[in-house]
């Protein structure tokens, strides 16, 4: 089961000195890399983004350090000490331009996307899906990054973030304890969250309105929450399909052990067939204007963007299949025919507080100079992170040479996904991946169909011209 979940390879970030000049030897030839180069960029982390990072500012003509902690210590779920290592699934998703992933792979494509040349060049059959052949990809980015002459691979853990470097974090969602203390240091404790467990989210033009009704409890405030009714025998149906269910299994790097507070419906559940109605599904306070009474039990959906274009479903965090959570959540009342954009998951995965850290160029707020990228942003799947390592790499080359930053326009899915992790509301902040949902609406009323058409010949013209402006100012 491909969950989107990409761990990227993770480095510690060391204190310690750095030294005046790192020389390494990459396929026979001997590299010097002067410390004290005014464009000199140091990367943390030699995963997709870290390397897509890397590459990036390495063409704007800086001089790259890129620090990566294996072969000498590797994380729990790491096993090749080539870089770009997958983790889990070697599919990177669809590749259709009906699909969000494939617009976001196109978009890298037009912006010259190391991650998307090799992924092309090792492409395996996976039908309409880019799938890869997982060593020969990490090989080959492995060996395009070494040879490049202005970046040096140092093979090392680091756990102080440098003082006075330019430097792009991309420590990937299974950072180190050591990096993850660094980086609490850094920004705090309460920006730092060091697990994962999201709710589904559907597309609002999918949902049956005819089958809910808008309300929030007790009639308090405006009516924000659309609200699906079940009756008895509608709430015990789905308590037993959601019980028998297949569940995604655990990796041998991830332990189960979610907060009281985000709990997997299923787990709850299996605590009493009423534990539900009584939790996440509870009716009280809301009544169906159809029936004039208080439903058996409900399930909210909350508005997820400015644009409520997208709701997620209250509390539903699931460590469900992807299929078994299409099949069993649209048993819900309103949800039939409901397009997922986002799919459940309980995992551990460290990432930031992005809305209220980073910048739309993905600089730190406090610290400018410090730029992150991956998944440690709050975005997900091997795809995103490599895409958040492009704008983190171009803005960090461009920042070097006292360039403004030149963020892609939020038509875009790369735009798009940069809006959504640094303007959601901070309150409800999870990570999200690419999905059509983000990019700012179509005027007018237009058929689905169309839409993701039309969004899409949109965002392709407009990283078109955005890749065109920034080779003008280049």
């Amino acid at each position: 089961m491909d969950s989107g979940h990409s761990p990227e390879a993770n480095s510690g970030i060391t204190t310690g000195c750095f030294p005046q000049a790192i020389t390494q030897r990459c396929n026979g030839v001997q590299k010097t890399n002067p410390m004290n180069s005014k464009k000199e960029i140091i990367v943390i982390g030699g995963g997709l983004a870290g390397c897509e990072a890397a590459w990036q500012a390495s063409k704007q003509g800086c001089m790259v350090v890129l620090y990566e902690m294996k072969p000498g210590l590797f994380s729990p779920a790491h096993k090749n000490p080539d870089l770009a290592e997958l983790v889990c699934s070697n599919s990177l998703r669809s590749n259709s331009l009906e699909n969000a992933s494939g617009l976001l792979k196109e978009e890298l494509r037009c912006c010259g996307s190391l991650i998307m040349q090799h992924a092309d060049n090792c492409r395996i059959p996976a039908g309409a899906a880019l799938a890869v052949d997982r060593k020969k990809f990490a090989s080959d980015v492995t060996a395009a990054i070494e040879s490049k002459a202005n970046i040096t691979v140092a093979r090392e853990e680091i756990t102080t973030i440098p003082d006075s470097k330019v430097c792009v974090i991309a420590t990937g969602p299974l950072t180190s304890d050591a990096c993850a203390a660094g980086l609490t240091r850094l920004i705090g404790k309460e920006f730092l969250y060091f697990h994962d467990a999201i709710s589904p989210i559907v597309e609002a033009d999918s949902i049956d309105l005819h089958k809910t009704f808008r309300a929030s409890r007790y009639n308090k405030g405006t009516p924000d929450y659309i609200n699906c009714p079940l009756s008895q025998d509608e709430y015990y149906m789905f308590i037993n399909e959601l019980l028998n269910a297949e569940k995604v299994p655990l990796k041998e790097f991830e332990t189960l052990t979610p907060y009281e507070g985000c709990m997997p419906v299923e787990l709850m559940a299996e605590r009493g067939p009423e534990t539900l109605a009584h939790g996440p599904m509870k009716p009280v306070g809301l009544t169906d204007p159809q029936t004039g009474q208080q439903p058996y039990a409900v399930v909210q959906l909350r508005q997820e963007n400015k644009e409520a274009n997208l709701y997620n479903l209250v509390g539903f965090q699931t460590r469900l299949t992807w299929p078994e959570q299409k099949r069993v959540f649209s048993m819900i009342p309103g949800l039939k025919k409901a397009e997922f954009v986002r799919y459940g998951s309980l995992h551990r995965n460290t990432y930031l507080h992005a809305p209220l850290l980073l910048l739309k160029s993905l600089q730190l707020k406090t610290q400018p100079r410090i730029f992150f990228a991956g998944q440690i942003t709050g975005v997900e799947g091997y795809i995103e992170s490599a895409a958040m390592g492009l704008v983190a790499g171009l803005q960090a080359g461009r920042y070097t040479q006292d360039g403004d930053p030149v963020s892609p326009p939020a038509t875009t899915m790369i735009g798009g996904l940069l809006s959504y992790i640094t303007q959601s509301a901070s309150a409800n902040f999870q990570p999200m991946n690419a999905n059509f949902g983000i990019l700012p609406p179509l005027p007018g009323r237009i058929p689905r169909k169309k839409k993701k058409r039309l969004l899409t010949e949109r965002a392709l013209q407009d990283i078109s011209a955005w890749q065109k402006k920034l080779n003008k100012t280049a």
